[in-house]
């Protein structure tokens, strides 16, 4: 008799042809896995296939360093709409109406790619949205007057 027992390999499972499941062939276990690391060689349940496997390594999760929330989107916004409303409150006529909106846009702007670069992605996002529509309306009531007078306010 041996001083040690013999480590058989176990058998290879077999499941009928055609069942679901039904491996093409046979693969022996991961190294490190099965009866001699205290685990068992074959999954549980009523017609076990293929023996077990270790779980696979966890895939790495990339996460954004700056997410965009929407409070922060918000906060933005309202900072920009207010901001919009008093330079606008400046200008007497619709050429200075125009000219202030223009500048505090563009100010509002270096702000937005400022906090894109090295702040809160979120306020930058609400501002340059804001912003975008308070050119959008500055656009609309320069292009009507120019429509209903003939005369371009801006020269």
């Amino acid at each position: 008799m041996p001083d040690r027992p013999i480590d058989w390999p176990s058998p290879a499972p077999t499941s009928p042809p055609g069942w679901p499941g039904a491996p093409a062939g046979w693969h022996p276990p991961v190294a490190g896995w099965g009866p001699q690391h205290g685990q068992h060689p074959y999954p549980p349940g009523m017609f076990p296939a293929v023996p077990a496997r270790p779980p696979a390594p966890s895939r790495p999760t990339y996460r954004e360093p700056h997410p965009v929330r929407p409070g922060a989107v918000a906060l933005g916004a309202l900072a920009t709409a207010l901001w919009l409303l008093l330079t606008g409150l400046i200008g007497q006529d619709l050429r200075g109406y125009a000219l202030s909106t223009l500048l505090c846009g563009a100010l509002a702007w270096a702000v937005a790619i400022l906090l894109a670069r090295v702040g809160d992605r979120g306020v930058a996002t609400g501002i340059a949205l804001t912003m975008s529509a308070g050119w959008s309306i500055t656009t609309v009531a320069l292009a009507t007057h120019w429509a209903a007078t003939g005369d371009w306010p801006l020269w």
